[in-house]
């Protein structure tokens, strides 16, 4: 399930700015992070989000992260496209094949190569 979590921090520079950004996006199921430079909150939206690793993490790096607010993220397209019927693009489906593997062939070895006309050899 898509979540959007909005966590308040304290960010006074651009150096503090990044190190957000950065501990954001490394928790494993974040799709986007954004930073609300006027108010000092970050919205984070992806699937499967662990909000306590994430606030843990941002601590660590900030000093200081407050979570307002877990909403989930309702995607209006597939809503859509359910109630219609139709869907506009067809599902892709992969296929792996798996067979034995090609034969191997033995050969003679090749003679060495001696060009009389080489100084090198």
């Amino acid at each position: 399930m898509k979540q959007k979590v909005v966590i308040k921090l304290s960010v006074h520079d651009e150096k503090s700015r990044a190190k957000a950004m950065k501990a954001a996006v490394g928790v494993d199921g974040v799709n986007s992070a954004s930073l609300q430079r006027d108010k000092d909150l970050i919205e984070v939206t992806g699937e499967g989000i662990d909000v306590v690793l994430l606030t843990t993490q941002l601590r660590n790096r900030l000093k200081y992260a407050e979570v307002v607010s877990v909403n989930p993220v309702e995607e209006k397209k597939i809503e859509e496209n359910k109630e219609k019927g139709k869907n506009k693009e067809p599902e892709a489906t992969i296929q792996y094949l798996m067979g034995c593997p090609p034969p191997q062939y033995i050969c003679a070895p090749c003679p060495p190569y001696q060009d009389p006309s080489c100084p090198i050899l």
